[in-house]
């Protein structure tokens, strides 16, 4: 059985990165990557036909400072194909109702998957795992994922990478900086709604805690990943069933 890391290790996480995306905003991110030597995961769009993320001109930059990224130890997450989430379907992480891949065929999601890597190369990047929009997939894009050579997930509750059905998940468990004795966790920040107040407060987490970041590559190389244990899986539960009551509850008070 896979022992929890102490102290804790971090990962840093950037969803929702498209040429439309608020630059400012991401600006500020970017630097903090840069001044604490950070090597997040870029979940990266290939084509964004979400509206709600093109607010703003496309960034002539934006491809060409990808790759600089990545040049500079950042690993490319593909962030599903277009970011369209159409599909009203139930999925193995039910945090959201709405899909983008859940509930489609096997050949429409391996075509998907296909081709928004296929973008992103063509652009110089180099994905190495998948991040779904809305947490939403099913078991069918576990095996087009497999099927097209993209074998790790970021997504889960649980503290520690696991397998399921072939493919390795990196646990994602926080969408803010707070701090943990032991585990691995990854921090999901969404540069449109990191403002000025989330900006500091990953700053202030940084600074205190820098040395604990660690990143993709060094996670698929130390831990091994195989089938929770049943003390992992009743937290993983847990885990996702207190944020679904929060989720619930924004819901309600909107």
């Amino acid at each position: 059985m896979q022992k929890l890391p102490r102290p804790a290790q971090y990962l840093l996480r950037i969803d929702d990165l498209c040429p439309t995306m608020n630059y400012q905003r991401w600006s500020g991110i970017r630097e903090l990557i840069r001044a604490f030597r950070i090597r997040p995961i870029l979940a990266v769009i290939p084509d964004n036909q979400d509206s709600r993320l093109e607010k703003f001109p496309p960034h002539p930059g934006f491809w060409e400072e990808m790759c600089e990224m990545q040049q500079e130890g950042a690993t490319i997450a593909m962030h599903g194909y277009r970011h369209r989430c159409s599909n009203h379907v139930s999925s193995l992480l039910p945090l959201h109702r709405r899909s983008e891949f859940a509930g489609e065929s096997f050949t429409e999601q391996c075509g998907r998957v296909r081709t928004g890597l296929s973008m992103l190369r063509s652009q110089g990047l180099a994905p190495r795992l998948f991040v779904a929009p809305n947490h939403s997939f099913d078991r069918t894009t576990l095996r087009a994922l497999r099927k097209e050579g993209l074998p790790y997930l970021s997504d889960g509750f649980s503290r520690i990478p696991f397998k399921r059905d072939g493919v390795t998940f990196i646990p994602q468990q926080l969408w803010s900086p707070v701090s943990h004795r032991k585990g691995l966790w990854t921090i999901c920040i969404h540069p449109d709604s990191a403002g000025p107040r989330r900006a500091a407060e990953l700053k202030g987490f940084l600074s205190r805690h820098s040395e604990q970041f660690t990143s993709f590559d060094v996670v698929i190389e130390k831990f091994f990943a195989g089938r929770l244990g049943l003390t992992e899986r009743i937290h993983s539960q847990l885990a996702l069933w207190r944020v679904m009551l929060r989720m619930q509850r924004k819901r309600m008070r909107n």
